[in-house]
């Protein structure tokens, strides 16, 4: 779905949900988690539905991730650098979630 338009001879690794990852140097965890395959970032607390980043400068907030062990960090507005942790955000679980179980 992406691709570069320009390659670098440098790459950095980080991992995204456990797998290591080669990125280039400059990226941002949005564009790291876009050329991963896949896109999702997080799901809402609603319904549950995927989102990925959207507006790739701060504005939309579709693009939370948790890094290195921080939760709810935009991953458009963040640099990658060697060994960055990165986790999709699952859906929280709701009140009326537990209430249910």
């Amino acid at each position: 779905m992406f691709r570069r338009l320009h390659t670098s001879s440098s790459t950095l690794t980080i991992t995204l949900d456990g797998v290591a990852l080669k990125v280039a140097p400059g990226d941002s965890v949005a564009a790291a988690v876009l050329a991963s395959g896949n896109p999702a970032c997080r799901q809402t607390p609603v319904t549950g539905s995927d989102r990925a980043p959207f507006c790739m400068m701060g504005a939309c907030f579709d693009c939370l991730v948790e890094i290195d062990g921080v939760p709810n960090r935009q991953a458009c507005l963040v640099e990658v650098r060697e060994g960055m942790q990165v986790r999709r955000q699952a859906r929280p679980t709701l009140v009326a979630d537990r209430l249910a179980s």
